[in-house]
């Protein structure tokens, strides 16, 4: 049964004190991860510098793909290619029986042209919706793929001695075009199915922490589109039209008296951005329609529902009051990343390991969204965000993710890889043996 949010958040609290205290001790296989781990960083550095310099957007990461489908096949592992468009599945069968559990990355860059000066900047260009466009790793999908590769490449070296199986789930589009369904859809969760599915995220936290929440961490995102239609007339004469660009103005600030006038912000966070807007074509023509575009960021489906029906009547009965009209389209949403409670609290002490004393953050719920819960629907799951800073930097100097001066720091790579190694072999480790389904 899923906790209700604010029994989750609770426990979130009571996890983060329990576990706080409490550092998983080095095993065998810990201790393996470690050995290995000198010899395999510096590949993970290449390879990360060579996918940021060659970025691609969703569901054309081809040649990323290629590489880690070429890497997992030298490396002994059965691959599954491609697996939602282009997507690849690794699976790594231990030596000993056990449970099964999967580790993902995402692929996909953003139509962002890069303005970090780094030898491997990237300098690719190409054409999204109509124009061209820079395309950059300005969300550190790059990183995620060259750890988990490098995660791949220290198991492979153990295989004998992991008690399980291992899948990994290199996945294309996240950046809200639907690569985690693609995926699923295509059965990267058959045959084995995990008991068990971690994730990890880059974040401008300091160096190398590992950032982590129990119970709702992600706000669910959807879009919504509101199409305001007036009546074209010159620019001269507005009175013998109805000008849908005054109206869309003030549409935008009605819906900002939604999140913060009518709604209980006390309950959970809710955020409104219209981030779109385009209407006319000249100076002197009052155009016939206006189209805004935007997001809607939430924790709660009830939530959701409530706030969709307001965009809908904030928009209308504006238009309404001007002589215009509105069409108001909200979209489902995606799903809530929330990490499994008990789950959490079991690999609490894991990450506390691998991120070193005092490097485990609990922190706040991140208005960002993600599908790596569509993983999770049914599996129990702990998505994690490694801190990638610079030392010496605080996080409100760093350029947030999706910014064109978005960068991350190589020395948090070996935390990535030892924490992704470490939650898969700790967790089949600790787990009942028993095997994933089929």
């Amino acid at each position: 049964m899923r906790l209700p949010l604010l029994a989750a958040a609770a426990a979130s609290l009571v996890c983060g004190a329990t576990a706080a205290a409490q550092t998983a001790p080095a095993t065998e296989l810990s201790k393996l991860i470690e050995a290995k781990l000198p010899a395999v960083m510096p590949k993970v550095v290449a390879w990360r510098r060579d996918i940021h310099e060659h970025p691609e957007l969703s569901f054309e990461e081809k040649r990323t793909a290629a590489l880690v489908a070429d890497h997992l096949r030298k490396l002994g592992i059965e691959v599954q290619a491609p697996i939602g468009k282009t997507g690849v599945v690794g699976i790594l069968r231990g030596g000993k029986p056990g449970p099964v559990v999967a580790l993902r990355a995402d692929m996909d860059g953003l139509p962002v042209t890069e303005l970090v000066e780094v030898p491997f900047k990237s300098k690719v260009r190409t054409q999204w919706q109509g124009q061209e466009v820079g395309v950059m790793h300005a969300c550190g999908h790059d990183n995620h793929v060259a750890i988990l590769m490098g995660a791949a490449e220290v198991l492979a070296g153990m295989k004998e001695q992991i008690p399980g199986t291992i899948k990994f789930l290199f996945q294309p589009a996240e950046e809200g075009l639907g690569g985690a369904q693609a995926m699923v859809d295509d059965g990267a969760l058959k045959a084995p199915t995990p008991n068990a599915v971690f994730g990890l995220h880059v974040w401008p936290y300091p160096l190398g922490t590992i950032g982590v929440r129990s119970g709702p961490q992600m706000a669910a995102a959807g879009n919504f589109t509101i199409i305001v239609k007036g009546k074209q007339t010159h620019g001269s004469q507005p009175w013998s039209g109805v000008d849908p660009i005054v109206v869309a103005s003030q549409v935008v600030m009605g819906l900002q008296t939604i999140a913060s006038r009518q709604v209980n912000v006390a309950y959970l966070p809710s955020v409104l951005t219209v981030g779109q807007i385009a209407g006319g074509n000249r100076s002197n023509i009052i155009p016939d329609s206006v189209v805004m575009v935007g997001t809607l960021r939430t924790f709660d489906d009830n939530m959701r529902a409530d706030i969709a029906m307001r965009i809908k009547r904030t928009a209308e009965q504006i238009a309404a009051s001007a002589g215009a009209t509105a069409i108001v389209i909200v979209d489902k949403g995606g799903l809530v990343q929330a990490n499994d409670v008990a789950l959490t609290e079991r690999m609490m002490p894991t990450l506390r390991r691998t991120a070193g004393a005092g490097g485990v953050l609990m922190h706040n719920p991140v208005m960002g969204s993600e599908d790596f819960p569509v993983f999770a629907k049914d599996i129990p799951s702990v998505f994690v965000f490694l801190g990638v800073a610079p030392l010496g930097k605080t996080q409100a100097e760093m350029a947030p993710n999706h910014s064109p001066l978005f960068f991350a720091d190589e020395a948090a790579l070996i935390t990535g890889v030892r924490t992704m190694a470490g939650v898969a072999v700790d967790f089949l480790s600790m787990s009942p043996t028993k095997k994933g389904g089929n």
